[in-house]
């Protein structure tokens, strides 16, 4: 019998999409061959048609692109909708990027996604999605520190609580603070990509469910980078966040961006509670010292970046100390940071990458039986059903 007879017949490839996928998804050819783990040349033979991958090259492609695989079986290109990037409001960027654009459409498109599935989950399991408290809502006019008083008092996490926290304890901050954000009405993510970028946060506000997404900081930084995030959703404004910058705000971009970070610090460190731990002096003082930066920033829990940019706001420190001498070095450690250690169980990854809010939906639909262990699964972003169980085993802890 002929050799041939027994190869399995080429699948009919479509170069066009093989290449037009790629270049939707702002993948190299350098990229994608490493990917597929083939020559360059070899890529460009598929996108010209000359040969073809097999099914496995094929699917490890689609993953890389974020496209169906049968999608490159296609006669023509696809019509593929897509949403503009949120409002860039980045202070210190100085020119275009449109690879990490089109990487962060994908992260946002992502997250519109997970948005989508909340609200159909909450009509599988027959509940109204929440809403945002009656009222949270600001303007660039409104006092930060009101606005930020105002979202405490809707915050299930008092600042009493919170500086109740001891020991270990204050490593969970971010934890409780997410927690409390999304009792509000928000869906918060995780997407560690984000940092690649100088982006440290991103808003897209719809109702209900508008979402935050924050990236793998340090998790005291994480805090801060969520409730800056809050201060854009009582703006009622999508936008993708950078670091801090020095400049004088001189647009409606830099007033905002000025005005969330002025609203992260009073959420995090309420004027009142400061004074009872430290009284105001009559005059900024021109620094202060890392043993009591640390205790300050240890008794609310926050990052000492966090801490020393609050003390600039309520004028116990000079603004030169920090945007001149310390401010470099805090972006140099944030810039360093790797990441905590291994996670407790198996699951963890999934879940803190969702939420808590939506892993309970997708528990409870699963529970329910309105959902099958694969859409359950789908929906948690794993493939593997050890995955899933682990979840539900550990979701109250």
């Amino acid at each position: 019998m002929n050799a041939d007879a027994l190869s399995p017949p080429s699948l009919p490839f479509n170069p066009d999409i093989l290449r037009w996928a790629r270049e939707w998804r702002g993948r190299s050819v350098a990229e994608a061959a490493h990917k597929a783990g083939v020559s360059e040349e070899k890529l460009f033979s598929w996108e010209r048609g000359e040969t073809v991958p097999t099914v496995r090259q094929g699917r490890v492609l689609a993953g890389f692109y974020d496209r169906p695989f049968l999608e490159f079986f296609l006669s023509r290109r696809p019509n593929v909708a897509e949403s503009d990037l949120v409002p860039d409001f980045r202070l210190h960027r100085d020119h275009p990027d449109p690879k990490g654009d089109r990487e962060l459409k994908v992260i946002q498109a992502w997250a519109e996604d997970i948005r989508l599935n909340a609200l159909d989950l909450f009509a599988l399991v027959g509940e109204q999605p929440p809403s945002l408290p009656n009222g949270f809502h600001a303007t660039l006019d409104t006092n930060p520190e009101r606005a930020a008083n105002e979202a405490r008092a809707h915050s299930t996490f008092s600042a009493e609580n919170q500086i109740a926290l001891k020991g270990a304890e204050r490593g969970k901050l971010s934890k409780l603070l997410r927690r409390s954000i999304e009792e509000m009405g928000v869906l918060v993510l995780k997407e560690s990509a984000i940092g690649r970028y100088g982006v440290r946060g991103m808003t897209v506000f719809a109702t209900p469910l508008p979402i935050v997404v924050f990236g793998a900081e340090a998790p005291t930084a994480q805090a801060f980078t969520m409730a800056h995030e809050l201060g854009h959703i009582m703006l009622q404004q999508s936008a993708i966040s950078g670091p801090p910058s020095a400049s004088d705000a001189r647009n409606e971009i830099e007033r905002a961006e000025r005005w969330c970070d002025e609203f992260a610090g009073a959420f995090l460190v309420p004027a009142d509670s400061m004074t009872k731990v430290w009284a105001k002096p009559n005059v900024p003082v021109a620094q202060i010292g890392d043993q009591l930066l640390g205790q300050l920033a240890n008794t609310f829990s926050v990052s000492r970046h966090a801490m020393l940019i609050r003390l600039v706001q309520l004028s116990y420190v000079e603004k030169r100390f920090y945007w001149e001498i310390m401010r470099p070095k805090f972006l140099q450690q944030e810039a360093e940071f790797k990441g905590g250690g291994r996670s407790l169980y198996y699951g963890s990854r999934f879940r803190g990458s969702v939420g808590d809010m939506y892993t309970g939906l997708v528990l409870d639909a699963w529970g329910n039986g309105r959902i099958t262990n694969h859409n359950a699964a789908e929906l948690m972003g794993t493939k593997s059903l050890r995955h899933l169980f682990d979840i539900r085993d550990h979701f109250t802890q």
